[in-house]
């Protein structure tokens, strides 16, 4: 039985579920308030409250989310992930891309850093693709869960178990786990999930509204593109050219030889110099920057060897001097440091070149600027900047190698043991700061407090479980429940314990509780004990059902917009799934 101070945990624990489910307060909030009792009731001390946030595993998340800013920022990967992601045009396909590769890199790679680095790319293909990213980040998420599952390196939960196993004293010379004894279970799940995300989980991701800045993909600009010698659209007809099946594109005419031709057929064969008008939403037109060499805004001209510049969206103010004047007289570059590279009018089509436009009050105009523009243009009466689109920085072969390179090798030597994660990069964002490769009033712009904040508290209220005996009652009462069921029973009991543990209180701290439960169960029944170790494995670490149950479900929690329902939602029937597939498969290989 429980005292008084671990009913007042689960009490807690109710109000934790009820608030986060139903919104009454945010997320941060709740946990404030539920540990603010606990430590009020003296449940825990202030200094077991605080304790979280010297957790390496804290630190090591908003690092990495850090770092993923750093390569948003800079841009570096883009061409590279552009390439494998070009002709994926639907959610779907998208989804089933990312999560092939995602899932299998996860199984050898730490995952969390592989996930960093994909967030903010999959943010922006969502913007341009206007595809809501609260249907795409929760994928990334479970696709690195899926893999690390798979085998005992794919994930630190897995070699934790490990090293319980090797250090445990019930049982004499208990056979360590090997690297693939969890791919039995672990590569059929990969499947099985990435199909039921496909076809299932995608129905039940939902649609979060991109805050107001990032929705107005409905304002179409102007915008040109002209075909280069060597391109892969050279010959190739309209019907076939990947971009143009892209939503955020329309073709409105084309320009060749001195001619605009109006009616573009599916057959109509492009040509080399030919010079594309399109209507486009602005932060697709920003991507398409130095994207591909042989297929260019043509006003980019010089901008495109800048070594840092930046996409910004302005309106001709109802006092400008420009207003009547076509945009090639007005010598952005040498006035303001920028060049026009699309304009929008209201929804009005402007025909012709964009260079040969009238200006007009309340024009939006997109501009690619140096790092001059902000100094020249703060006098300026003729524009009121509205919002900075995009920073394109382009680092150089030196500082492109450092970053690249220097997160190859914090991965590998912590893949080797040599060195921690949070050493590695804590060294590593001393390095970028060192290489001016991003500022320090750029980090702290990109630090997630909430994040932090939950993570730290939820370790305390984890604590406060195990503390109060409420852990263990949990544990104990679930395998009562299941005893009669006999073997397979008690292994689902198991998963089933573990698994709504490891979702509220860390997975490291539900397998430090199941372990030894676990272990115990398997000599009192007789049986082989490699099905009750791995059965806790899979269920601490394979935990999709809330965003504290793993990291890099933490991570995509806010710049996905989700709500703690939205996990229960679409990862409790996975979580249900995983089980049955888990319980089945080691009980016809072990019992």
């Amino acid at each position: 039985m429980i005292d008084h101070n671990g009913i007042l945990v689960l009490v807690v624990i109710l109000f934790i579920l009820v608030s986060l489910y139903f919104e009454i307060v945010g997320p941060g909030f709740t946990f404030v308030i539920a540990l603010a009792i606990l430590a009020t009731f003296k449940v825990i001390t202030p200094a077991e409250l605080l304790s979280g946030f010297a957790n390496e595993q804290i630190m090591n998340i908003i690092m990495l989310l850090l770092i993923g800013d750093v390569f948003r920022r800079t841009s570096v990967l883009d061409i590279f992930f552009d390439k494998f992601f070009k002709h994926a045009k639907s959610p779907r396909h998208f989804t089933f891309r990312m999560m092939i590769v995602v899932a299998p890199l996860s199984a050898f790679l730490n995952n969390t850093p592989l996930v960093a680095i994909l967030i903010p790319y999959i943010h922006n293909w969502g913007i341009k693709n206007r595809t809501h990213v609260s249907k795409l980040l929760m994928p990334l998420s479970f696709a690195a869960i899926l893999g690390g599952s798979a085998t005992l390196i794919g994930t630190s939960t897995n070699m934790i178990v490990n090293g319980l196993v090797v250090d445990q004293q019930i049982v004499p010379n208990l056979k360590p786990l090997e690297i693939f004894d969890f791919v039995y279970v672990g590569v059929p799940m990969i499947v099985i999930g990435i199909l039921y995300m496909l076809f299932i989980g995608i129905k039940l991701l939902p649609k979060i509204e991109l805050p107001a800045l990032e929705r107005e993909n409905s304002r179409d600009y102007i915008f040109e593109l002209q075909i280069k010698e060597g391109s892969d659209f050279v010959g190739v007809s309209r019907s076939k050219v990947p971009f143009l099946k892209n939503e955020g594109f329309i073709l409105i005419e084309v320009f060749r030889n001195g001619v605009f031709y109006h009616q573009i057929d599916k057959n109509y064969i492009f040509e080399a110099e030919d010079i594309l008008i399109f209507a486009g939403n602005k932060e697709g037109i920003a991507d398409l920057v130095n994207a591909d060499k042989r297929c260019v805004i043509p006003s980019v001209g010089m901008f495109a060897r800048k070594h840092q510049s930046d996409i910004v969206e302005i309106v001709i103010s109802h006092k400008s001097g420009m207003i009547g004047k076509r945009i090639m007289h007005e010598n952005f570059r040498g006035k303001y440091d920028g060049t026009v590279i699309a304009i929008h009018r209201n929804g009005e089509n402007i025909i012709g070149h964009i260079a040969n436009a009238e200006l007009r009050a309340g024009d939006a105009l997109l501009l690619m600027v140096g790092n001059q523009f902000k100094r020249l243009s703060k006098t300026a009466n003729d524009f009121y900047v509205i919002s900075k689109i995009k920073e394109i920085r382009r680092l150089g072969v030196l500082k492109t190698t450092a970053l690249i390179g220097g997160m190859l090798l914090v991965i590998a030597l912590n893949l080797l043991g040599m060195s921690t994660l949070f050493t590695g990069l804590l060294v590593f964002l001393i390095v970028t700061q060192l290489l001016k490769i991003v500022s320090p009033k750029d980090l702290a712009q990109s630090v997630d407090y909430q994040l932090a904040l939950i993570i730290a508290l939820s370790l305390a209220l984890g604590m406060a479980m195990i503390k109060t005996g409420v852990a263990d009652m949990l544990a104990n009462g679930v395998l009562f429940v299941f005893k009669p069921l006999g073997k397979y029973g008690l292994l689902f009991g198991i998963y089933l314990i573990t698994s709504l543990m490891a979702a509220f209180i860390t997975n490291k701290a539900a397998v430090a509780i199941a372990f030894p439960i676990s272990l115990s169960v398997a000599l009192n029944l007789g049986v082989d004990t490699t099905p009750f170790v791995l059965v806790v494995a899979f269920a601490a670490a394979a935990n999709f059902m809330t965003p504290i149950g793993y990291q890099t479900n933490l991570m995509i929690y806010g710049p996905g917009g989700y709500k703690f329902k939205d996990f229960l939602r679409v990862g409790t029937p996975l979580t249900i799934i995983y089980m049955i597939t888990t319980v089945v498969i080691l009980s016809f290989l072990y019992l």
